[in-house]
């Protein structure tokens, strides 16, 4: 028995799951897994979200909370969509845990003892509007390779080049939206370079990889490795251990693949068998496989690596990295800025998970892209899954019940209909067993399904409505051909619809645990009870409505970032404006106002004399997140009583209808200076 550690790539904490996550790391990854749960392989599925990187910080500075508060809303919501679809890990972790943290920095301790790392001054964009550094993901720009617009500052997500964010032509920060400047800073760096040998050395002995990940390696190796910074100037992430580090954080594409490690470690420990990550990882003889999406191969076959070269520890490498191409929806590129996406948890609400399972899997994007329709989606479940599979079992079911009151027994022998049919049967599920080795789903299920044809056709020639006025033995023999059909339909099909296959086998009183080695067994007599109808069609209004919620969310949202920006109110006089008085304050004490939910009771220093004001800020921070901020403060409003209290000013803050920020000073200005 083989040992595997199968992961999928760590989905960012940042925003929901779509169906194109799904199908190109999870679903492919999760039906290899009960594959090899049904072949009896000692096997562990490991994953978890990736819970730092510019994305999850720009998101919660936008919406004026911590990264941890978006890290946890988005954790929980992946979790459940995940099971939602039957996606079943042993370990879901996530990498903003001490645990995690700590073997990060022990990979980059250790890498750097081992002389893998330098540092260097580096040159990096700078927001002097904000005041701080900008990681490469807060700066946006044209690529320098391709020249598209909407480049990041890490990588094209056009040509699929990495870029060095200096680079970038016409950038913009996302911060403050203006034209950064370049300044000096200190960064640490891999020197990827000095892995190269050893990469080429390792990679030429995976012959078996898929065409599209090796063709990919090559193209970089071949253009030859450079060094890559692997610390940023960000408050989010894992802390450099180093004391001339303060203040910077290690690249998040360095410690995200870590997490797999100390996610299997977090499994371990739940157990309480603390040592049995190390029978996994520290075994060479275990098996590695990764399943990503195609923009993540350089992460997992030159980066990943090298990180594990540089160790002291004798961890595995990996053994496969089947990487999926894209897939797309309604002939358009899912784009979750548009909201031209299929969500997950909005599919359930609707659908059986597992419809989404068979439909995916049957269309998995594995040698080029894909597309899903929601058309097709209706035509595979009713015209594949219902009208095949689920007719198969329905007349056969029912039939046996009225007849033979469900039991079904072995004949003594078969003619050579039933033989022939069977003997075709074992040779689609070897098939059907070499399709989920190589990964090779989309043919695993279109075998699946002529299996489900030839039951069909079977059952038909042997005509056992009519045959059953005549020779009741002859229809016995033609039930138990059919069951054995759906029996062996029950086995391979696991990996794919659990949970349908779950019922069929409940139905046909078979152990519900299916294994692969069953397949050369016989249960019978075996008794057919409590029939039902595992499959339902999908209806044509269900199909419309679903294109009409993904055309209006797609509209809404794009009508909602027009309406964004507001007209701008009459114009004034310059010496109108100059009536304004407004200053800096400091906020110096802050509590709820009683009986209210937004409001709170402010005293603030305006440079030398305190003053008192309501502010309608309770609901988008706490008292204690305000005390000693420095705020932006009209001062010459006139005063009104509020709630008892005379208001002698008004706090400035911007409100988007979705997030409240307050206006506050940058660097450490005096009170009271005069804004103007």
């Amino acid at each position: 028995m083989s040992k595997y550690i199968v992961t999928s790539a760590l989905p960012y904490a940042n925003g929901k799951l779509h169906i194109g996550h799904v199908a190109g790391a999870y679903l492919p990854a999760d039906i290899f897994v009960r594959y090899l749960r049904l072949k009896e392989e000692d096997v562990i599925y490991i994953c978890g979200t990736d819970e730092h990187g510019a994305p999850i910080s720009i998101k919660a500075e936008k919406e004026g909370v911590s990264p941890q508060v978006i890290v946890d809303r988005y954790h929980q919501s992946i979790k459940d969509s995940f099971a939602g679809l039957h996606i079943d890990f042993d370990n879901f972790s996530g990498t903003s845990r001490k645990p995690h943290y700590d073997l990060s920095q022990q990979f980059f301790t250790e890498l750097l003892e081992n002389g893998y790392i330098t540092s260097k001054i580096t040159q990096q964009f700078y927001d002097e509007q904000e005041a701080r550094f900008l990681p490469d993901r807060y700066v946006e720009g044209t690529c320098p390779h391709c020249g598209a617009d909407g480049a990041r500052g890490d990588q094209c997500d056009t040509c699929g080049k990495l870029i060095d964010s200096i680079t970038l032509v016409n950038p913009i920060s996302k911060v403050s939206g203006s034209t950064p400047v370049i300044r000096d800073t200190k960064q640490w760096y891999l020197d990827l370079p000095k892995f190269t040998p050893q990469l080429k050395e390792w990679l030429e002995t995976k012959t078996y990889w898929k065409e599209n990940v090796r063709n990919f390696i090559l193209s970089w190796l071949n253009e030859g490795l450079i060094e890559r910074a692997i610390t940023r100037d960000i408050n989010w992430g894992v802390p450099v251990p180093l004391e001339e580090a303060e203040g910077k954080v290690l690249y998040v594409w360095f410690d995200a693949p870590i997490g797999y490690i100390s996610s299997t470690i977090e499994w371990a420990q739940k157990l309480g068998k603390p040592e049995l990550w190390k029978e996994y990882w520290l075994d060479q003889n275990t098996k590695l496989v990764h399943f990503i999406g195609k923009d993540n191969i350089p992460f997992h076959t030159i980066m990943w690596p090298s990180f594990v070269m540089g160790q002291n520890e004798n961890y595995i490498f990996p053994h496969d990295v089947p990487a999926n191409e894209y897939l797309n929806l309604e002939g358009d590129k899912i784009s979750t800025s548009r909201n031209w996406a299929i969500w997950v948890d909005e599919f359930i609400k609707y659908f059986d998970g597992e419809y989404l399972r068979y439909v995916l899997a049957a269309n998995a994007p594995e040698k080029q892209d894909n597309d899903f329709l929601w058309k097709d989606f209706q035509n595979k479940i009713n015209t594949e899954l219902n009208n095949v599979l689920g007719n198969l079992a329905n007349r056969v079911f029912s039939f046996s019940k009225k007849h033979f009151d469900g039991f079904v027994e072995k004949p003594t022998q078969l003619n050579e209909l039933s033989l022939s049919t069977l003997k075709q049967v074992k040779e689609l599920t070897k098939e059907i067993d070499s399709c989920y080795k190589e990964y090779q789903v989309r043919k695993a299920v279109k075998t699946i399904m002529d299996i489900a044809r030839l039951g069909n056709r079977y059952f038909d020639e042997r005509e056992p409505w009519k045959v059953i006025k005549t020779d009741k033995e002859a229809v016995q023999e033609t039930i138990y051909t059919s069951c054995e059909i759906l029996r062996v339909i029950s086995v391979v099909m696991t990996p794919i619809l659990p949970n349908f296959m779950f019922e069929l086998r409940k139905i046909m009183g078979l152990t519900t645990n299916a294994v692969w080695t069953e397949l050369d067994a016989s249960p019978y007599p075996i008794k057919l009870d409590n029939i039902v109808q595992i499959f339902h069609k999908v209806e044509d209004n269900q199909i419309e409505e679903q294109i009409k919620l993904l055309q209006e969310n797609s509209k809404a949202n794009q009508e909602a970032e027009k309406a964004s920006f507001q007209d701008i109110k009459a114009e004034i006089e310059f010496d109108d404006f100059l009536k304004l008085d407004i200053r800096i304050a400091e906020i110096l004490t802050a509590t709820k106002v009683k009986k209210t939910d937004k409001l709170l009771q402010i005293t603030a220093d305006i440079g030398g004399k305190e003053i008192e004001l309501i502010a309608g800020l309770a609901k988008a921070y706490t008292p204690e997140e305000i005390i000693g901020k420095k705020v932006v403060m009209l001062l010459n409003l006139k005063p009104r009583q509020i709630k008892g209290i005379l208001s002698q000013g008004m706090i400035l803050a911007a409100d988007d209808g979705d997030t409240l920020s307050i206006l506050t000073a940058h660097k450490d200005v005096k009170t009271g200076s005069v804004i103007g």
